[in-house]
């Protein structure tokens, strides 16, 4: 795959900071000759969550691991994010 990625055969999709090639099923449903009609207007939605504030390492964490994999299904997708701060049924209102 290499060798295709530097005689313009096939790009990756997506190039990790670590250097590794990510394709999409998209493009191996091209490359191979597969028609995929089923995702035209279809958009992913990808939630990531922590509890805290202090968990902010993490979420980051876990919204680069789900648009990785978004991104090598081929997707078309957006990612929501959320911080909770847990549930407190002594508070008011």
């Amino acid at each position: 795959m290499r060798n295709w990625d530097k005689n313009n055969t096939l790009k990756p999709h997506h190039i990790a900071p670590s250097g590794y090639r990510y394709y999409s099923q998209e493009q191996l449903n091209h490359f191979l000759g597969i028609k995929n009609t089923l995702r035209l207007n279809r958009k992913v939605i990808g939630y990531c969550r922590v509890s805290s504030h202090k968990q902010k390492d993490d979420l980051i964490r876990q919204e680069d691991n789900v648009k990785t994999y978004m991104i090598a299904k081929g997707y078309q997708f957006e990612i929501v994010s959320d911080i909770g701060s847990g549930i407190n049924y002594n508070k008011k209102d």
